[in-house]
């Protein structure tokens, strides 16, 4: 793949490159039920996020247009497993499209900041989830979510990075990543894959 030179420049990503062979990105063309189905699944297990993503769809029978998210009864979106919280952001989510829309051709002619700005109007998107969607809906190449847990903790752990000020630990992992750049959105990908199989140490702590 064409990313893959640059990234074998770093060590630690290029022993991850080896393990983990090369990643696709893929475009969503419809963003509105792309951003829906974010918001479902955050701060729940993939399992019960695949369950509750399901019985959504089974709601309509199908895939649902922006207008029948906002017409379906709130206690009829409560019902398949979604808080109050997210049936409200899903259907501003819903609006949002109808009014204002978030059609890709639209999203492509903006760089990220005026992308995360754009989406982050919606009650209930924040930035990192504008973030997941420049990288896995947009397929931009050179995204980095420096507020992401599991990547702060994958840098952390690959770099031996050590500071007790959270925002100097930061400004450390920020640095790192930009020599990743143009294509940090696939080091996040190498550095996902680490945090969920990190490498056994020895007794020594060595890798």
């Amino acid at each position: 793949m064409h990313y893959v030179s640059h990234l074998s420049k770093d060590k630690n990503l290029k022993q991850l490159i080896r393990q983990h062979g090369t990643f696709k990105l893929k475009k969503q063309k419809n963003l509105c039920l792309y951003l829906c189905y974010s918001i479902m699944s955050q701060q729940l297990s993939v399992k019960v996020a695949r369950v509750i993503r399901q019985r959504f769809i089974d709601l309509y029978g199908g895939e649902p247009t922006p207008q029948q998210i906002v017409d379906t009864p709130f206690e009829k979106l409560r019902a398949i497993g979604l808080s109050n919280a997210k049936v409200s952001y899903v259907q501003n989510v819903a609006k949002f499209e109808m009014e204002k829309g978030m059609d890709p051709k639209k999203l492509e002619k903006m760089d990220n900041e005026e992308v995360i700005a754009y989406l982050t109007q919606i009650k209930g998107v924040g930035r990192w989830t504008t973030e997941m969607l420049l990288m896995f809906a947009l397929c931009r190449e050179d995204v980095f979510a420096p507020d992401d847990l599991g990547l702060q903790q994958a840098v952390i752990g690959l770099y031996d990075l050590k500071h007790r000020k959270k925002k100097i630990m930061l400004e450390k992992i920020i640095k790192i990543s930009e020599q990743w750049s143009p294509y940090r959105t696939y080091a996040c990908m190498y550095l996902w894959r680490w945090k969920d199989n990190p490498p056994i140490l020895d007794k020594r702590g060595k890798k």
